[in-house]
């Protein structure tokens, strides 16, 4: 994935450098050639896609090594999220733009937001604390962990026709979504519910079965399952996700705990984009020497499942106060992608 930086986050990791040279032990460095010629990003900052099963598999096996003992993250000089505050936004209109029929149905959305309400303080958010960020100047630095904690900040269902298609993904012919109308519906909701940006909040959006979506590093289904990035709105940033339509040959593998095979892939995904995004927010804190984040070293491995009769390697119970709140029997099983793990250098379901 190649990363590009505008002028002021250039100078800011020009510091950040700077302040790793100094503050060698803690392992900060710059970003690789390699790093740095990988797939392109899009959008105004950036973004950074996750692959298809097929391609994870093929690809990752190189950086992976559990046996080695060598950390393969590396920090560069970048924020971290120390607590997530995150939103859900169902872009459902009743057709897409080809006048097909639309479907996002309730389980899918009931799963999203139980992961989400559910992330912060369990398994995978733990493993999330031994990643952190530096700042200060010289020997004057400071260093903040991620935290186990966060929240769900809620859900928007936005039943307005999706905009005329704005690129052509050629699975979904017709039907395609831009990276820039993506970012316009984060904020067009942003602005609707009084939602408030900022390195501590992320917006994703679900998108209907059918409608796809191109960047500038390919298309849904062909490319991605799902991206994390970035954008700036005046002077705030806003992180975001495009999460579309988990489709079934395309982007499910593993098991169905909740009775719903897309919305349980799409829950797997939302977590490696979440869990992406509280340790690489701005593409320019923890990946790997050949670009790759905490949740593409581990894409789709689901490790061993021991809840739920075999069918989910998680159990995350939701508190009564959210069964009021959702409305509905609560959801505690997930099957869930594990996520590297710089300690123990390999792929975990709980850590560190």
């Amino acid at each position: 994935m190649k990363r590009r930086m505008n002028g002021s986050i250039r100078f800011i990791a020009i510091v950040a450098g700077l302040g790793a040279f100094l503050q060698a032990k803690a392992g900060a460095q710059e970003p690789t050639a390699e790093a740095q010629s990988l797939t392109s990003i899009t959008g105004e900052q950036g973004a950074h896609p996750m692959p298809l099963p097929a391609r994870a598999a093929a690809k990752l096996q190189p950086e992976v090594s559990p046996t080695s003992g060598t950390p393969a993250l590396i920090y560069h000089g970048g924020p971290v999220m120390t607590s997530a505050t995150s939103y859900a936004i169902f872009w459902a209109p009743p057709t897409l733009q080809n006048g097909q029929a639309a479907s996002l149905p309730a389980s899918y959305q009931n799963i999203q937001t139980a992961l989400l309400s559910t992330y912060p303080g369990h398994s995978i958010d733990n493993n999330n604390t031994q990643y952190y960020m530096t700042s200060g100047f010289g020997f004057f630095r400071f260093t903040n962990f991620v935290q186990n904690s966060g929240s769900f900040g809620g859900s928007y269902v936005d039943t307005a026709p999706y905009p005329g298609s704005g690129c052509s993904d050629p699975v979904t012919p017709g039907n395609c979504l831009s990276d820039a109308q993506i970012q316009a519906e984060v904020q067009k909701v942003m602005a609707l519910k009084g939602w408030t940006g900022g390195l501590n909040h992320i917006f994703f959006v679900y998108t209907a079965s059918g409608e796809g979506s191109c960047a500038g590093f390919g298309c849904a289904y062909t490319d991605y399952c799902a991206y994390h990035g970035y954008f700036t709105s005046g002077s705030t940033t806003v992180l975001y996700g495009n999460e579309p339509y988990a489709a079934a040959g395309f982007c499910q593998a593993g098991s169905s705990p909740n009775g719903d095979p897309a919305g349980d892939a799409a829950a797997s995904i939302t977590s490696h984009e979440l869990t992406e995004s509280i340790t690489d927010p701005e593409l320019n804190a923890w990946y790997s020497a050949g670009g790759d984040e905490i949740g593409d070293l581990c894409a789709w491995n689901y490790g061993v499942n021991t809840w739920d009769s075999g069918k989910a390697n998680e159990y995350w119970p939701i508190s009564f106060s959210n069964i009021i709140l959702f409305g509905h029997f609560p959801i505690s099983f997930f099957e869930l992608q594990q996520e590297y793990d710089n300690h123990t250098a390999s792929c975990v379901q709980v850590g560190p």
